[in-house]
């Protein structure tokens, strides 16, 4: 994978010729250039970059300005700076905001280059996936309680985003200059990934409240959603107006029970024997409000059985699903996904295990 770089420095001619001498490393690493850190600041929220390389001394926005602001919004993106004064205090000082190296002016194009590769090699020193699905790799970050920073690609749109984690816990999320849950909700959509790794995680501060399953079920969630408006869309106008309904229904605003039968999104062709199945084991204490089709949920299933095939635990029967107080699903994979609501008393437990057989 090719990686952006950004060149800062307010010397045009200097950066020409960088960018130059950099060409023959264009299987490396491609670079944009910048004329002060201002400039440098609108890159960054219009591109993604592995690494930036500034000079200090600037108008507008020094280099020191700007990696004050890289070090706060972009935690993720190691800094070489260019200084002509290699004197200690200063050299301590650019550290101390961020920097992750140096070059004294002048310098040997083919030094920064070097300087370049290895900082970016560093940025994947825990490995390169591709094709991946986030959604599994991710969990499995949280399960073994790993601390990385992941960069993503999106192979289909060619959008780059990152992920922290400390400890397994999802710290933040960031595409371009926009962060937290958000920015969790566009990454872990997507299907089809190139991922690099880094074994160390810059960002401090917890971002992202919730855990990372309600993240990874809202990102599905939406991303079915959009996919059912665009089918809404090209299908015309009467049946827009209906998807557009049990879009809003089968999210988390109203209950599929509280619909008249004969609106039901799909038909219900082995329920009963389900019904029947759970009466004769548990008796009328089962709590089960309702058992219907709804393929919006297609999505989260095929991901979780995913796991499991990752992890060789089996065929996936099962998944349960709470929201708090408000419900709780069970859900059964088939070629539509089957849903079943709860009533707050429901014996989840023997349900989930009358199921499961």
């Amino acid at each position: 994978m090719i990686k952006n770089v950004l060149l800062v420095d307010d010397e045009q001619e200097m950066l020409l010729s960088l960018k130059e001498g950099f060409e023959k490393y264009s299987d490396i690493f491609s670079v944009l250039l910048a004329g002060d850190g201002e400039d440098a600041l609108e890159k960054l929220k219009e591109n993604t970059f592995f690494l930036v390389v500034t000079d200090l001394k600037m108008p507008r926005m020094d280099g020191f300005t700007l990696l004050t602001h890289i070090m706060i919004d972009y935690p993720d993106i190691p800094v070489i700076i260019i200084t002509a004064h290699s004197i200690p205090i200063m050299v301590k000082m650019a550290k101390k905001v961020g920097a992750v190296g140096y070059i004294e002016k002048p310098f040997m194009v083919e030094d920064l280059a070097q300087k370049i590769i290895t900082t970016l090699r560093d940025q994947s020193d825990g490995g390169t996936l591709h094709s991946a699905s986030s959604g599994l790799f991710l969990q499995l970050i949280e399960m073994e309680q790993k601390t990385c920073t992941i960069r993503l690609v999106n192979k289909s749109s060619g959008r780059r985003g990152v992920l922290f984690f400390r400890e397994g816990i999802l710290l933040d999320a960031r595409i371009n200059g926009v962060h937290g849950e958000a920015a969790a909700h566009e990454i872990l959509s997507w299907d089809d990934v190139i991922l690099s790794i880094q074994n160390e995680c810059s960002q401090k501060e917890r971002n992202i409240k919730g855990e990372l399953q309600a993240i990874l079920l809202e990102a599905m969630r939406l991303k079915d959603e959009a996919a059912q408006g665009e089918d809404a869309t090209i299908t015309g106008g009467e049946e827009r107006e209906t998807q557009k309904e049990d879009s809003i229904i089968i999210g988390y605003e109203e209950k599929e029970a509280e619909r008249p039968a004969e609106e039901r999104i799909t038909e219900k062709p082995d329920f009963n024997a389900i019904k029947r199945k759970l009466e004769k084991k548990i008796g009328d204490r089962r709590g089960v409000e309702d058992i219907y089709q709804d393929n919006s949920w297609d999505g989260l299933v095929s991901q979780v059985a995913g796991v499991g095939e990752f992890f060789n635990a089996g065929k996936l029967k099962v998944c349960y699903i709470s929201e708090g107080e408000s419900r709780d699903f069970i859900l059964l994979p088939g070629e539509k996904t089957t849903l079943i609501s709860l009533n707050p008393d429901a014996l989840k437990g023997w349900i989930i295990e009358v199921l499961s057989r």
